[in-house]
């Protein structure tokens, strides 16, 4: 039986009570009614509940999913998804450079990529796994502290089986196994972003950004809220729309992992890589989903110069943000935690103990939080940044990802980056987007250094 992932209204309604009760929505009185009828909670780990409801149950979920979007929200004025009205609380807003910053040289572009790469094949094996797993899987192996890519040698096999491995990963991203980067969304992504700006450069709209998917981006390839606005596309939909119809996801990670194109080609102008990505957002995500990728963007811009060190781009990503929104309260108590302990684990407990209980793994603000406070507490060294990132749970692929493109950017050149992590990639990038299969990263950095030449 085909159960389509993500879109389905009897598994939707759950997580759409949880985003309520999170964005200052009252959901009780309709949480009632959905377990009265019968209906359950939000698939734990997957996509899709097992079986398919009864149709009074499907379509109940859909009227009530209707019912939830009317409700008001008590935090509305302070997350605004709007860039003028995120820009009217942002009293640090970052003001434009007194002139045009040179693009970043092709070989710090190509550590981005390179290290967007190993954080996000370091995370790909254990993500979905719960915290305690992710550390005894590590310490089985002798790789606790994190410091290489998982292994399932040396592992005992009754751990193996309480803690298994992503299906989809394990073959090709466990450290025996790898052979090239392996296809995965997070690179998928920003090769999305770059071919937004080739096609349609840097005035591109957000139905620029919906024209690319639809012609590029298969739709088995996409997932939580980059799956429902793709079947709102397909509906007749279009943007804003596409991100809030039927679309509890809309504050999950996505948004932020489109973003370091952004300011991969925006380097010292992290306003504009915050505008940029803010209309790549909003195809799919609002408030504080599209905050996490305005942060991430004016982070990366920041990064991108070489001129600043990690705490001081940490510090300008906040500036794009509503300082008042769950985001940014968020980021900053991450970053204080970072600099108050010197056990990163400590640092993670106390995430967890925040955040976990209230908030879905894929959730923006636990996972920029933990993003936050692994660069922090790492003061930018790369194998630090991508290993923290790891560690610390929740989405592992998408954290060390970002992660490793910050450090990357930092560390400013493939040479700088150790062998042991990029080796294996073989400088070789398996994806199903545009022409893209089987390119090198330094092809994939010369043609991002061509869009940040770009007036």
């Amino acid at each position: 039986m085909l159960r389509l992932t993500w879109v389905q209204p009897e598994d939707l309604i759950g997580h759409e009570l949880r985003q309520a009760a999170q964005d200052g929505r009252d959901p009780s009185a309709i949480a009632a009614r959905w377990r009265a009828a019968g209906g359950s909670g939000a698939p734990p780990g997957a996509g899709a509940s097992p079986r398919p409801a009864p149709r009074r149950l499907r379509l109940l979920a859909a009227a009530l999913l209707d019912e939830l979007a009317a409700l008001p929200s008590a935090a509305a004025d302070d997350e605004p998804t709007g860039l003028d009205g995120i820009r009217a609380l942002c009293p640090d807003w970052p003001p434009p450079p007194a002139r045009p910053p040179a693009p970043p040289d092709p070989g710090r572009l190509e550590a981005a990529w390179l290290g967007r790469a190993v954080g996000c094949l370091l995370g790909k094996p254990v993500e979905k796994l719960p915290l305690d797993g992710i550390r005894r899987l590590a310490r089985a192996a002798g790789n606790w502290p994190l410091a290489g890519y998982f292994t399932a040698r040396g592992v005992p096999a009754d751990l193996l089986a309480r803690y298994p491995w992503n299906r989809r990963s394990a073959a090709t991203s466990l450290a025996e196994n790898i052979d090239g980067m392996p296809e995965d969304d997070d690179l998928n992504y920003p090769l999305l972003g770059l071919l937004v700006l080739r096609r349609h450069g840097r005035s591109f709209t957000t139905a620029d950004v919906a024209r690319v998917w639809l012609d590029e981006l298969p739709a088995g390839r996409a997932f939580t809220a980059e799956r429902v606005a793709y079947r709102n596309l397909l509906g007749g939909l279009e943007p804003p729309l596409t991100a809030r119809h039927h679309n509890p996801f809309r504050e999950w990670i996505g948004a932020l992992i489109r973003a370091d194109v952004h300011g991969w080609t925006n380097p010292g102008d992290p306003a504009a890589a915050a505008a940029q990505a803010h209309r790549d957002a909003t195809l799919t995500h609002t408030a504080n989903g599209v905050y996490a990728a305005m942060f991430t963007a004016a982070v990366v811009a920041c990064a991108a110069t070489g001129a600043q060190d990690v705490h001081a781009c940490l510090r300008t990503g906040l500036t794009v943000v509503p300082p008042r929104s769950r985001l940014a309260r968020a980021v900053r108590e991450a970053v204080r935690l970072a600099h108050e302990h010197t056990g990163f684990d400590t640092v993670v407990d106390r995430l967890h103990a925040l955040h976990g209980a209230t908030h879905h793994w894929v959730h923006s603000v636990p996972n920029t939080a933990l993003l936050a406070a692994a660069l922090t507490h790492a003061d930018g060294d790369f194998t630090g940044s991508v290993c923290r990132a790891v560690s610390g749970g929740w989405d592992t692929d998408s954290n060390g990802a970002t992660a490793g493109g910050v450090a990357g950017l930092l560390a400013g050149s493939p040479a700088a980056l150790p062998d042991r992590w990029t080796a294996p990639l073989k400088n070789r990038l398996a994806t199903s987007v545009g022409d893209f299969h089987g390119t090198g990263f330094d092809t994939l950095a010369r043609l991002t250094h061509l869009e940040a030449s770009r007036p």
